[in-house]
C-alpha cells in the first residue's frame, strides 16, 4: 500500500483499528530477496518490478546479515553529504560494476525496513501487520542487523506521530506514514 499524503496526524478513531505511524524517508520503494535456498544472490526490486542490486553492492555483501529465504518491503536510502539524499540514490540505481563499487564507498545504501512479507522461506502476507513487525523486530534483534539494514521508526501515539511530524520534517528527506496494525499485507 503507497502512503497518502496528509496535513495532520489522524486523531484517534478517525479510522478503523489502531494505527502505527512509521517515519517516511525520501529514497525508493523496494523489496529486498534473500536466496532461498541459500547460495544465491540477493535481490533488490523497485516498486515497478525493475532488478536494482547492481547499483547496490553494499547492501550485496550485507545479505549473509539477513536469514535465508526473507523479503523484506522498505525503503532505499543513500546518506551523502551528511544527510539522505534523493539526487545520490538516482545515481547509484543507475551505476553498475567498479563505479557502483566506488559510489558505494563514497555514498552508503541504507535499507530502511517497514515490514517483512516472508521468513525463513515462509510466506507472511495473511499474517496481520502487528504480527509481522513483531517478528521483524525479532529478526533484527536475533542477528545484531545494523548498517545497512535499518529498522524504521514506529510508534502507536498519535502525540509522538505528531511530535514528529512538527520535528522530523525539518529533517531532509523525511516525513510520517499511518497504517492500520492488523491489515494483512
Amino acid at each position: 500500500m503507497l502512503a497518502q499524503a496528509r496535513a495532520t496526524v489522524p486523531a484517534p478513531g478517525a479510522l478503523p483499528g489502531e494505527l502505527r505511524f512509521q517515519s517516511k524517508f525520501d529514497g525508493y520503494r523496494a523489496l529486498v530477496f534473500s536466496p532461498w535456498p541459500a547460495p544465491g544472490p540477493l535481490l533488490v526490486q523497485s516498486r515497478r518490478g525493475s532488478l536494482m542490486q547492481s547499483g547496490f553492492p553494499d547492501l550485496v555483501a550485507a545479505a549473509a546479515d539477513l536469514p535465508d529465504g526473507s523479503v523484506l518491503d522498505g525503503e532505499l536510502a543513500v546518506w551523502a553529504e551528511g544527510h539522505l539524499s534523493f539526487e545520490a540514490l538516482q545515481r547509484r540505481a543507475v551505476s553498475g560494476g567498479k563505479a557502483a563499487a566506488r559510489l558505494a564507498q563514497e555514498m552508503p545504501a541504507h535499507f530502511i525496513a517497514f515490514d517483512i512479507l516472508q521468513l525463513d522461506g515462509q510466506e507472511l502476507l495473511h499474517v496481520p501487520y502487528d504480527e509481522r513487525r513483531a517478528q521483524l523486530e525479532q529478526m533484527f534483534t536475533d542477528r545484531g542487523l545494523d548498517a545497512p539494514w535499518t529498522l524504521c521508526p514506529e510508534t502507536t501515539d498519535p502525540a509522538t506521530a505528531g511530535e514528529w511530524l512538527t520535528s522530523w520534517t525539518q529533517v531532509p528527506g523525511v516525513g510520517r506514514a499511518g497504517q492500520p496494525q492488523t491489515r494483512p499485507a
